[in-house]
């Protein structure tokens, strides 16, 4: 491939479901190297396959990216020179290159039904080998162009008789290709079937569009999952029959995430309790909900960097990235070719590091919206950001902003006076009065003073603080957590303060 070819990337989901992390670290790869380079990031739907279509998954992939921040330079919201790019929009243009195949000798027709399939899934069944597939040691047993008389294919194709396109994998040839992540990789022609490249209803497997569209598209690298590693010598060879060899994108073959027993699923983040989808899914024909990062409590700042470093490394020590810095650094060659492991716990870590790394104004919106679902209603915004830049190096997730900011905005339905009540006696209640008294008549309103204050009054009546700092904590915010006491009584204002530690004085 010519160095000076453009970098163009892509990435092609089927809209069948939920963008798996694994899908989204596939994006996240293409986008920053496309960005590195100054190249384009383009989305193409890969929606051949109509009986697993999904309504709704197409939105889903969309607002995932929009999410992730990680959006494509054309697509078929963003549009672009190279559309369409959506493949069912497409249809028309994939037979031509199927029936030049076909002329050409690389592919050819077969008739065979469903029922003669199957008989022959049967009739070929060995102890070796228990589910035969169309191959070279079988196609001459089957309903082809290749065995039947050609004038027999010509009338059954006249009569549009349904039929699929195959590819004629040759026998015992060795193909091989340099894979950007592993190195040399071959295989041997003879143990991969003859694969359909054209259906029936006329839509192109996967195999033929993708060749054909990134030809089209002029992509210049394909990154793709090592799932699909065993396709590689059907795409080398439709590349070499169709657009010769050279024209073909350098390809990296990314690793697969590992959950704790092997790939990662769906089943592991129901059992585990970690999310393993971008954003909630909803599966229309099941009504099955899988749950998403986003909606956890993550930032999208924090999921990019966890994934970005979930199989790729800059060589250094560093593990907190920003997306210019990601983009600056990536490089496909630092891909580790091992599966790499999703660990919950350093997850969550990566996000309590963006909670505090980050303006709380970058997440106002999130956590107001948290906080108005419990309802907890956010009236004054002046003192909203001070209060989450107070408690967010305690906050792991976002709903934790819930517990450790929203008794600044409602006051605690419910207190902890069994941490109080078996060391309280007449002193504490005399002391918490009068207490009321100082704060009512102070003339000034901050942390400091408030504190100087508390422990000149509990010197004079020869009481430890410690003995009645918990009480105080526990009247403004009704447990036994939270950032520091007179930190909350300086934001709460002296009228909410009062009232709070009036109120509870009632309750003992």
């Amino acid at each position: 491939m010519s160095s000076t070819k453009k970098v163009r990337v892509r990435f092609a989901p089927s809209p069948t479901g939920g963008l798996h992390l694994g899908g989204v670290r596939t994006v996240l790869y293409n986008y920053l190297f496309a960005k590195h380079h100054g190249g384009d990031f383009i989305l193409r739907i890969e929606d051949t396959d109509q009986n697993r279509y999904m309504p709704g998954a197409e939105d889903y992939i969309f607002n995932c990216l929009k999410w992730t921040g990680l959006e494509p330079d054309e697509s078929p919201v963003h549009g672009g020179a190279f559309g369409p790019y959506r493949q069912s929009e497409r249809k028309p243009l994939y037979r031509q290159y199927a029936e030049q195949l076909v002329k050409n000798g690389n592919a050819y027709y077969a008739f065979d039904t469903p029922e003669e399939l199957e008989k022959m899934r049967a009739n070929f069944k060995t102890e070796q080998n228990p589910s035969p597939q169309y191959d070279h040691t079988i196609r001459s047993a089957m309903r082809n162009s290749l065995t039947l008389p050609a004038n027999e294919v010509e009338k059954l194709l006249a009569e549009n008789v349904r039929h699929v396109i195959r590819i004629k994998m040759p026998e015992n040839e060795t193909v091989c290709f340099t894979d950007m992540i592993r190195g040399e990789v071959s295989f041997n022609t003879s143990v991969v079937d003859d694969k359909v490249l054209l259906k029936a209803d006329g839509m192109p497997t996967y195999h033929l569009a993708v060749v054909v569209d990134d030809y089209l598209m002029q992509i210049s690298h394909a990154f793709r999952g090592e799932e699909w590693l065993p396709s590689a010598p059907v795409h080398i060879l439709l590349w070499k029959y169709l657009f010769g060899a050279d024209a073909m994108p350098q390809w990296a073959h990314l690793p697969l995430i590992l959950g704790p027993n092997g790939k990662l699923s769906k089943r592991d983040g129901a059992k585990y309790g970690f999310p393993v989808f971008a954003m909630n899914w909803t599966n229309p024909a099941t009504g099955e909900l899988t749950e998403g990062f986003k909606e956890k409590g993550f930032l999208p700042e924090a999921f990019i960097n966890l994934l970005a470093v979930l199989g790729w490394n800059d060589g250094s020590e560093q593990e907190i990235f920003t997306k210019p810095e990601l983009i600056e650094k990536f490089s496909i060659e630092r891909v580790h070719s091992g599966g790499a492991k999703f660990d919950y716990e350093k997850a969550k870590w990566f996000n309590h590091e963006w909670i505090k790394k980050l303006q709380a104004s970058d997440y106002q919106l999130q956590v107001k919206e948290l906080l108005e679902n419990k309802g907890i209603a956010v009236t004054d915004q002046a003192q909203f950001i001070p209060v989450l830049d107070l408690v967010k190096e305690r906050c792991i997730l976002l709903p934790d902003f819930v517990e450790q900011a929203g008794f600044f905005f409602k006051a605690p339905e419910k207190y902890d006076l069994d941490a109080i009540k078996p060391k309280w006696n007449e002193s504490k209640q005399s002391f918490f009065v009068a207490l009321i008294r100082s704060f009512e008549l102070s003339n000034t309103w901050n942390a400091h003073d408030l504190e100087t204050g508390f422990k000149e009054m509990a010197a004079a009546r020869q009481i430890k603080p410690g003995e009645l700092l918990l009480p105080l904590r526990i009247m403004l915010v009704g447990g036994k957590f939270g950032p520091g006491v007179f930190q909350i009584a300086e934001l709460l204002g002296k009228e909410e303060t009062v009232t709070r530690i009036k109120y509870l004085l009632t309750l003992l």
